[in-house]
């Protein structure tokens, strides 16, 4: 809802420029390039689920405090970009805690595909749902009202964590702990082993290719096709079935095939989804059923290769350097994205948003390329767990090679 409902707010309360509207994805998104791998750091020494409850309060709070503004003629642009960059600080917070602290809950490497298979399926349900239920409060309630429903989520998501029983070890002190030769650590983790190197890159572009493609077309809707709220909250509620259905078919696709070839397939949908949109002419309605099929096809690979590269990631790395792992990710993934926000901006300022959409388009495919050479692709399964004990050093470049094919 959130992604859907700020924009929103911005364009129809603010009559916020093509730029504007780059700057506040980028400031969503942010937070990752600046703060991720210290965050990360950090969490790696701390228990994870406290680090969630308070994330999540910080987001309830700031979301519920735009409606209130907006009531008392107190809210405006800048406060509304201050909001979205605070947002995202408290977003990092929990992305950098949850991914961790799965493993504490599932304690066997063998049930990892499983669990992030269930994990997706609920990231892609409220993907359906969100984008849906919030195109259609904007259109009744105005964007700004639309965010209450999107804070009391928080506070569902506050009490589902309370209600979690599973006791979570406190992380083991070590000697002496510096932050940066921890940072260094983690980052020598994955950028030594050539599986999380691949997909960390590749996860970069098609981060930037997702959230460029997103805010443009978010653009090219509101402002040249003159498409309603409640429309675009359906083609992207719509289209996120895709999602939904692909991972809840994960598992049986990858039981199926070998797992680097699910990925290549995956992630090739979700790279080349981007040119139906592009390519999409004719009647309004046509032009929507493409768009919804550009998305759906996106959406579809995502779920699909989610499972694969959250399992590969979490199979990879011992869980005392699971923190700093999933940071040096977010910091390259959601980097993208707020680069790809704000590019988004500029592009579509200078080319028109549907000129930047063949540029992101083109750019998209192009990745396709660098996805057939990954050695991800070449994989059968998922690689032998690394023991603990080998957080304590960062391999050699090709250390795991031998464990990472089968």
């Amino acid at each position: 809802m959130t992604h859907l409902a700020l924009p929103l707010t911005a364009i129809h309360a603010f009559n916020a420029t093509d730029e504007q509207v780059g700057v506040l994805r980028f400031l969503q998104l942010a937070p990752y390039l600046g703060l991720a791998l210290l965050i990360g750091v950090w969490t790696d020494r701390v228990r994870r689920k406290p680090v969630m409850l308070a994330a999540n309060l910080i987001r309830m709070s700031l979301l519920a405090l735009i409606p209130a503004l907006y009531w008392w003629d107190a809210l405006n642009l800048v406060t509304l970009l201050i909001i979205a960059c605070v947002v995202g600080v408290a977003s990092v917070l929990f992305d950098l805690s949850w991914m961790s602290y799965v493993p504490t809950v599932v304690k066997s490497p063998a049930h990892y595909v499983e669990a992030s298979a269930k994990m997706g399926i609920s990231t892609s349900a409220a993907e359906v749902a969100g984008p849906g239920a919030a195109g259609v409060m904007v259109a009744a309630l105005t964007a700004p009202v639309a965010l209450i429903v999107d804070a009391v989520s928080y506070a569902v998501s506050v009490t589902s964590l309370l209600l979690i029983r599973t006791p979570e070890p406190r992380p083991q002190p070590a000697a002496k702990r510096h932050a940066l030769t921890e940072l260094r650590d983690g980052l020598r983790w994955v950028l030594r082993d050539r599986i999380l190197r691949a997909l960390a890159l590749i996860g970069f572009c098609c981060n930037f290719s997702m959230v460029t493609v997103w805010t443009m077309f978010l653009l090219y809707g509101t402002q040249d096709l003159h498409l309603p709220s409640a429309t675009l909250g359906g083609i992207f509620a719509t289209a996120s079935v895709g999602g939904l259905i692909g991972a809840v078919i994960s598992r049986r696709v990858i039981k199926r095939f070998p797992l680097g070839r699910v990925y290549l397939v995956a992630q090739s949908a979700l790279l080349l989804g981007p040119t139906l949109i592009v390519t999409a002419a004719g009647p309004q309605p046509v032009m929507i059923g493409m768009f919804v099929l550009s998305f759906f096809t996106t959406s579809l690979g995502l779920g699909v290769a989610g499972v694969i590269i959250v399992s590969l990631r979490q199979t990879s790395t011992p869980q005392s350097m699971m923190g700093r792992m999933t940071a040096v990710f977010r910091t390259l993934l959601f980097g993208g994205g707020a680069l790809g926000g704000l590019s988004a901006g500029l592009l579509a300022g200078q080319l028109g948003a549907k000129g930047a959409l063949t540029a992101a388009a083109i750019g998209s495919a192009s990745v396709v390329i660098g996805l057939i050479v990954s050695p991800v692709s070449r994989l059968h399964a998922l690689p032998t767990a690394p023991k603990e004990t080998a957080a304590a050093h960062v391999p050699h470049a090709g250390q795991r090679s031998s464990s990472a094919h089968r």
